[in-house]
């Protein structure tokens, strides 16, 4: 299982605020975590998605194409994938493994 960190930015918007973006970005995610292909973790800076890698590429384009979806003509967007193959770790036993080693 791998886990991915997104950040898509539309570029041209009206405004300097993107939440709305953000919030059809959450939509499309509600809808692979639904079908149990995803889950996925809402940041201030960012998405995590976790998931198998195929589906991971699969559910960054359906990301990266909200905006365009919305009338915005460029977008980018910024992957991190952190994919380890010698055992199956969540993200949130990730964090969890970091807090108990400053305790």
């Amino acid at each position: 299982m791998a886990i991915a960190d997104v950040t898509v930015i539309p570029i041209g918007t009206g405004t300097p605020s993107v939440s709305a973006y953000v919030a059809e970005i959450q939509k499309v995610l509600k809808k692979y975590e639904e079908d149990g292909q995803v889950r996925f973790q809402l940041t201030p800076m960012s998405t995590i998605v976790e998931g198998e890698l195929a589906i991971l590429f699969e559910v960054i384009q359906a990301m990266h194409e909200v905006p365009f979806d919305h009338g915005i003509k460029r977008v980018a967007t910024n992957i991190r994938i952190d994919d380890r193959r010698d055992i199956s770790r969540q993200m949130e036993e990730k964090v969890s493994r970091v807090k108990n080693l400053l305790e």
